[in-house]
């Protein structure tokens, strides 16, 4: 089983090459010295019928905010979806190559990767990019095949399946709190929707690096769909 379940993992068409180990160039190396880091809030919650995924729309660059519409949720096929943290061009590239990859197999096979083949085919790119050129990439995996299914792509390459609900970036641990005192297990997908909510806008509150807005998908076995979209604004009103 484990044999079949990973031969996605070792006929793959692309092959990311983050380069060698410390071969990171003077620019990244600046950055990364000064603490030129991303920051968000991501999170997946395990509900009745479906899986809700959401995250926060602001990029920084340590204490500057270079962009508030960024899409942290990202559709890879019909029925999976990703949430991302961590170093923009790292996160980019990755979501191509699995999407590409998913499309590839779903042409050879004949019927779409499951979540979990997706999950494995993705830790090992993260795992390789960690180790090769210190770049950071944490995902949340969800979707529905036979049932609704999350997974955690942590940094380092490891993978867990996640039963309930999980959280990611700097604003995780505030957004943590309210999953951990609401979540109740076989939640409608309306209830998913207003507690995904109610979370990421917890960090918005607390976390410098989270804001600007708030995006929720669900994804049941009809596929996925953006169930809301807050905006959040940062400046005053200067024609009042």
């Amino acid at each position: 089983m484990l044999q079949k379940e990973m031969q996605i993992t070792q006929h793959t068409v692309f092959k990311p090459s983050f380069g060698e180990k410390g071969t990171r160039s003077d620019a990244d190396n600046a950055a990364h010295a000064n603490g030129l880091k991303t920051g968000t809030t991501t999170l997946g919650i395990i509900c009745k019928d479906c899986v809700v995924m959401a995250a926060d729309k602001r990029a920084t660059a340590g204490t500057m905010i270079v962009d508030k519409k960024v899409e942290k949720v990202r559709p890879v096929t019909k029925h999976i979806a990703i949430t991302t943290a961590g170093s923009v061009s790292d996160i980019q590239l990755l979501y191509k190559y699995l999407g590409a990859e998913l499309k590839i197999k779903h042409l050879r096979a004949g019927k779409e990767a499951t979540i979990k083949e997706a999950s494995n085919l993705l830790s090992g790119w993260v795992y390789g990019l960690l180790r090769s050129s210190y770049g950071i990439a944490h995902f949340l995996v969800g979707g529905y095949d036979t049932k609704p299914q999350l997974f955690d792509v942590y940094p380092d390459g490891s993978v867990t399946d996640v039963d309930d609900y999980v959280t990611s970036g700097s604003g995780s641990v505030f957004a943590l709190g309210v999953l951990e005192s609401q979540y109740k297990k076989n939640m409608t997908a309306e209830e998913g929707v207003l507690l995904a909510l109610k979370a990421i806008n917890t960090a918005l509150a607390r976390d410098s690096a989270s804001g600007n807005g708030i995006d929720v998908y669900v994804i049941d076995k009809n596929g996925y769909r953006k169930a809301a979209s807050k905006v959040v604004g940062t400046s005053a009103d200067n024609n009042q």
